[in-house]
């Protein structure tokens, strides 16, 4: 496995995407696109608009926390075709996460090409609080607003994640990765490596204005009631 200690290099190559062979699926709905690029706009918009009172509460309550870490967490994630780019979130882990990552590799508890563990032990208090409400993606908005993220997709992989990606897995980068998706709404991490890519295929397969609506305030409510986020 490639070890990225330079996240410039890896943003500044042009793809990531290497096997040719996977195409995406319906590239032909533009107007779909324009319409759903152009919600994306007005409600990353709106979003950050209405959430700025919320983000403030949020970055003193880190920053009381663990002083020494910054407010926002960014990270290198794949985007569409294969598109490496800065995904932001709000800082849910101690300041020196990354270094401790390496010690808990073996306990992974999601199969496949993720990593994911119910009692991490380097989640914050107040991280907790965000993950279970997924209050911690709301920075996510800037990347909606800059085009790197739509409002709803697939989830965007990390560079670690893609690499163990299959052809059939490396489908899902045929399209903007998003903030929400049918992986979210569906059980989250109570869900396998292998149901992740099944429901974000079947978005890709059968996505609409009317169903991105519907995952969007389905969304809401599981934000409102979190069941298997952590």
């Amino acid at each position: 496995m490639s070890n990225y200690s330079n996240e410039g290099e890896l943003l500044s190559s042009r793809s990531y995407y290497a096997d040719a062979s996977v195409q995406p699926a319906r590239s032909n709905r533009w107007l779909y696109l324009r319409i759903k690029r152009a919600v994306d706009v007005l409600g990353s918009l709106a979003g950050l608009l209405i959430c700025l009172v919320l983000f403030l509460v949020i970055a003193v309550l880190i920053k009381l926390e663990d002083p020494k870490g910054t407010v926002f967490f960014r990270q290198v994630r794949i985007g569409k075709d294969g598109k490496p780019f800065y995904m932001y979130k709000f800082r849910s882990m101690v300041w020196n996460a990354e270094q401790l990552l390496q010690d808990l590799i073996a306990k992974n508890e999601i199969e496949g090409a993720m990593f994911k563990i119910k009692d991490d032990p380097r989640i914050t208090k107040v991280g907790k609080i965000l993950r279970v409400t997924s209050l911690d993606e709301l920075p996510q908005l800037w990347n909606v607003l800059k085009g790197d993220m739509s409002l709803v997709g697939p989830r965007p992989p990390l560079p670690r994640e893609v690499e163990q990606y299959t052809s059939y897995d490396k489908q899902r980068l045929t399209v903007t990765p998003g903030c929400t998706g049918l992986w979210q709404v569906s059980g989250r991490n109570s869900l396998s490596f292998g149901q992740m890519v099944e429901l974000d295929l079947y978005y890709i397969r059968n996505r609409s204005l009317w169903m991105d609506l519907k995952l969007i305030v389905k969304t809401v409510w599981v934000m409102l009631f979190p069941r298997d986020a952590y």
